[in-house]
């Protein structure tokens, strides 16, 4: 008959040669597992949905030693209950143990999704993101369990660290990543811990070089090409004795990263699209450029004669399939941040990065008189809303002409007239 379980008639329980059960005789499916090596645990057993067709299930409420009987006994019965009504303890904490966590999550992501359908630029980004900002507090985590408080919390704490913008991408990546998971049934459907975190207000700000920076920048480029670049050095170094003396100190830029710079100005280009252009996509006989796979898609480029020009110094020093020649060869180059950060600094232009040539690039074409679609078309904008940043500079020839037709009306005005004035009070009345 069974025995009515207590902590002492547990603890009492000899030890076998195989496992066994001592089970309760007043609670279905309560009982005491022991093993050959002494470990006593209280378990609860039950049939998924009742019947004997149904296969036993286990769950093991604790070690008698760290569980006291009264609460092991006290969870069982909840346990009882619950799998009377039908529900399946046991299978929802195998589902639960199956489930992915973040980082499977974010593996089959971009595997899957993102690398055979995403330009190699854009999945090295959203690795990043991962990597740097998503994978580390939330990586471990089962995907199933991250809820709004942990993605509010993650899109604050990146923005603490300086970046509202990259906190508002991390929080539309994690909720890509779960719109995914849902689709692909990593997830239950609809599950989106991202969807109502409210974003930071973004300001866009569209930093274009005025006609005196250019100036500057052009100084700066040829001086870099030819007699170099002046730097300084660390005068507390030891080895600063056996350094150049000031006047001789020059660094020379690579002719490839100088015209990189030109041209990135001179076509508005975007970075990759100069550094990834082969001459193969280059017709310097009809003036274009051939871009097959740039972000928005394939499309031509018009050049100018200056940037024709530029391509052409390029030719005439050209190695291998690149026009901006890397250090390996048959390779692109890389980046230009080092030379970029040189001319910068000699040049005094504050607060401008390489995308800056592009903006001045739609700037001076606005500021012509350019209508905004030629100018998107030129750029290779997708949607006309991406040009409209440049709707202010368009403003300015209109601007302009008003100013003059203003000030010639107010000069009229206010000039005197040279005969008599008559008061109206001394008109005589016809």
């Amino acid at each position: 008959m069974p025995k009515k379980l207590t902590q002492t008639v547990a603890e009492t329980l000899k030890l076998r040669d195989r496992p066994y059960v001592v089970y309760d005789g007043s609670l279905p499916g309560f009982g005491c597992r022991v093993t050959p090596a002494g470990a006593r645990s209280w378990i609860f057993e039950y049939r998924p949905g009742g019947g004997r067709r149904s296969s036993t299930r286990r769950l093991t409420l604790g070690r008698i030693d760290a569980l006291a009987f009264a609460k092991a006994r006290k969870a069982a019965e909840g346990l009882y209950h619950r799998t009377r009504l039908g529900e399946d303890p046991a299978g929802v904490r195998d589902r639960e143990r199956a489930a992915p966590t973040v980082n499977a999550l974010i593996e089959r992501y971009m595997a899957e999704e993102i690398r055979p359908a995403r330009k190699p630029s854009t999945a090295a980004l959203y690795a990043k993101y991962f990597k740097n900002h998503i994978a580390p507090a939330l990586g471990r985590r089962q995907a199933s369990t991250v809820t709004y408080s942990d993605v509010a919390k993650l899109h604050r704490a990146i923005a603490a660290r300086g970046s509202r913008v990259a906190a508002n991408r991390v929080v539309a990546l994690i909720s890509s990543l779960y719109g995914w998971g849902g689709k692909a049934g990593a997830v239950a459907r609809g599950t989106n811990p991202a969807r109502d975190v409210t974003r930071f207000k973004e300001e866009a700000r569209t930093r274009y070089l005025s006609d005196a920076e250019i100036a500057r920048l052009g100084e700066t480029l040829a001086l870099a090409e030819t007699e170099g670049l002046p730097y300084e050095i660390d005068n507390t170094s030891p080895t600063s004795k056996h350094a150049l003396k000031p006047e001789n100190r020059r660094t020379r830029i690579s002719p490839h990263a100088i015209a990189a710079i030109r041209l990135l100005l001179l076509t508005g280009c975007r970075l990759s699209e100069i550094l990834g252009l082969k001459w193969t996509n280059v017709d310097i006989g009809r003036g274009l450029l051939f871009l097959p796979d740039s972000k928005t898609g394939a499309r031509p480029v018009w050049l100018s004669a200056p940037a024709l020009a530029a391509l052409a110094e390029l030719d005439r020093i050209r190695i291998g399939d690149y026009v901006i020649a890397g250090d390996q060869p048959g390779a692109p180059r890389r980046d230009l941040n080092r030379p970029w950060r040189q001319v910068v600094k000699h040049a005094s232009l504050e607060g401008v990065t390489l995308h800056t040539l592009r903006h001045t690039h739609a700037s001076v074409g606005v500021g012509a008189g350019l209508g905004l679609p030629l100018v998107g078309a030129l750029l290779g904008h997708k949607v006309s809303s991406t040009t409209q940043r440049y709707a202010h500079i368009g403003h300015e020839p209109a601007r302009r002409a008003s100013e003059t037709i203003g000030s010639q009306i107010a000069a009229a005005l206010k000039r005197r007239s040279t005969g008599n004035v008559v008061g109206i009070r001394d008109r005589k009345q016809p």
